[in-house]
């Protein structure tokens, strides 16, 4: 995989990486990935430390590190982000330049999308308004078709499939990013996500299921970043916004919101060996889904979040079923923000084997410690060393006092890949305001002062 100099490389990097951590333990702020050693490569050949959460395991996360001269592009609109990314099939190391903000819809509006299929929002209201079609059956018929022919229309220009051996990464001091896009890694390996705000990822067309719950939901298709059967996936100083369209100035109809967003980063279908640090999701409702369903792969969505920011996010921070998830030295602030209120941070389903440590909650006077996290009665959270407001708090004992369907607190596994593991919170809200998220890094990888 990686050549002797690089192998000598990471193990500075390594060591780097531990001595921050005991310097973060002794209570002062660190930051674990600026090192000599990460600035001698360049941002976008950089790959993921040894050691930095699941998506180090086996064979590592290298992205498109290896890529030679004529499979390196440097992409300002939506048409050449399509051609850098090419068929899917070609699976050649690339690495592709983000330079500025991308609108993925390219300029085409709704309306446009909507224009020769014969849908109109009024005319899919009329048709299955519970009144008339009832609420027991999915909708199904012209109106439902003309809707799925607009949205194949807006899912062929907004959704960007990323081929295994890429490193796709914002060009620093640019502003870079992608509005209005999915991100979409399937049945891919070894692909490395930097460097983007991925804002604005919106359905133009939400479907209507009345058999979704008591009431029925409104139903969007589309996550900023979806992985699906995806492996070896490291997702890096990124950040997650709905901006500028917030879900408190949504439209209702039939008693439900009009909901235009789905996830932000969602890992689903078998996705496994995933790593997703220093990132700031913020302003959002259902954030991560780890597990499509309660029948996802076992033995899989082996999956690590560390030193993210979470605030003005609902739930789902993340929601996870079956795998084993690693949680340490991220903050979740539960305040509310553009209108998001907190439902809840960490939710273990479907006998979900989560390992929380190290991370560190700001609570608002709104909410309490019992509130923070979620689970079925069947998922587990075993945690240590969080911290609510600056003090350590079992958050997971706080829940199960309080919850009829209470968290295991043992879990079958116990991570190694722990690369930058802080064993005090204390400093992790004021230092990841200052090295989470995008627009940070330099090309050397290091974080700007």
């Amino acid at each position: 995989m990686a050549s002797p100099t690089h192998r000598r490389s990471r193990a500075r990097r390594r060591t780097a990486l531990f001595s921050a951590a005991a310097v973060a333990a002794a209570g002062l702020a660190a930051v674990p990935f600026v090192t000599s050693a990460s600035a001698a490569v360049e941002l976008a050949r950089q790959t993921l430390p040894a050691n930095d959460g699941w998506a180090a395991a086996g064979s590592g996360t290298t992205g498109g590190a290896k890529a030679d001269a004529a499979h390196v592009f440097t992409v300002t609109n939506r048409a050449e982000l399509a051609k850098a990314l090419g068929s899917g099939s070609d699976t050649a190391p690339r690495i592709i330049r983000v330079k500025g903000l991308i609108d993925a819809n390219g300029g085409s509006t709704c309306a446009d999308y909507a224009a020769g299929t014969g849908y109109s929002l009024d005319a899919y209201l009329k048709a299955y308004d519970p009144a008339v079609w009832g609420r027991s059956k999915k909708p199904s018929g012209t109106q439902e078709n003309a809707r799925k022919a607009a949205a194949a229309k807006q899912a062929k220009n907004i959704v960007f499939r990323v081929p295994s051996n890429t490193t796709l990464v914002g060009v620093p001091g640019t502003g870079a990013g992608i509005k209005g896009g999915s991100v979409a890694v399937q049945n891919a390996d070894n692909v490395i996500i930097r460097n983007l705000t991925l804002s604005a990822t919106e359905d133009c067309f939400p479907q209507w299921d009345p058999t979704d719950g008591s009431k029925g939901e409104w139903n969007s298709a589309y996550d900023s970043v979806t992985l699906r059967g995806a492996t070896h996936v490291w997702a890096d100083h990124n950040t997650f916004t709905d901006a500028p369209l917030y879900d408190s100035a949504l439209k209702s109809y039939f008693g439900r919101k009009y909901q235009v967003h789905d996830g932000a980063l969602d890992i689903t279908n078998g996705s496994d060996l995933v790593t997703v640090e220093r990132n700031v999701f913020h302003s959002h409702d259902k954030t991560m889904l780890i597990g499509s369903s309660d029948t996802d792969s076992v033995g899989k969505l082996r999956v690590t979040l560390h030193h993210n920011v979470f605030r003005g996010i609902t739930q789902r921070a993340p929601l996870a079923r079956l795998g084993r998830i690693h949680l340490y030295n991220n903050h979740y602030d539960t305040t509310k923000l553009n209108g998001y209120a907190h439902g809840y941070s960490v939710n273990a389903r479907a006998k979900a084997q989560i390992v929380a440590e190290h991370n560190a909650w700001t609570l608002s006077s709104d909410r309490k410690v019992s509130q923070l996290l979620s689970g079925d009665g069947t998922g587990a959270v075993a945690g240590r060393g969080n911290t609510v407001n600056g003090t350590v708090t079992d958050v997971v004992a706080a829940y199960n006092a309080s919850s009829s369907k209470k968290l295991k607190t043992t879990v079958n596994w116990t991570p190694t890949l722990t690369a930058g593991l802080q064993t005090s919170a204390a400093s992790l809200p004021a230092e990841l305001a200052r090295t989470a998220g995008a627009g940070l890094l330099t090309e050397q990888g290091t974080v700007r002062p």
